[in-house]
């Protein structure tokens, strides 16, 4: 699906309605954000859903992220600088050269929603989730 009402209309529209409500949750139980009113001159970014389905050895993962429309945010005012840490390929293939040589046991893991472990240094606003509205509080 390309949008909250699409994936809401499809013949997976409860795997998809499942699959949000995990990012949520886990949204919710990292406490990501507060609640508030906008601040003056402040403006609040877009966001939306993005669908996709993963093959997990044969059964069919529905996955639903929550992301911010980039395209939608100014350099300079909504942001100053981008950094996203992703390990070089260089340096996967020095460790599993090491590992290989020694003869040593290798493990990997996959940290859930890893980039919600950092802090923000600046303060930023988002427009509420589409579908999660809080009753009562959809201006905020």
């Amino acid at each position: 699906p390309e949008s909250f009402d699409e994936a809401m209309q499809v013949d997976a529209s409860k795997k998809w309605e499942q699959a949000m409500d995990e990012e949520h949750n886990s949204l919710m139980e990292n406490q990501t954000w507060d609640l508030v009113k906008l601040p003056e001159g402040k403006r609040a970014l877009q966001n939306k859903w993005v669908y996709r389905v993963k093959d997990e050895g044969g059964k069919k993962i529905y996955k639903s992220r929550l992301v911010v429309k980039r395209f939608a945010q100014k350099q300079g005012i909504d942001f100053d600088e981008i950094f996203s840490p992703v390990v070089k390929m260089t340096s996967i293939r020095t460790v599993l050269g090491i590992v290989a040589i020694e003869d040593l046991h290798l493990e990997q893991l996959d940290v859930k929603t890893a980039f919600l472990h950092g802090d923000l240094e600046e303060e930023l606003y988002m427009q509420q989730l589409e579908g999660y509205e809080v009753k009562g509080k959809e201006e905020m």
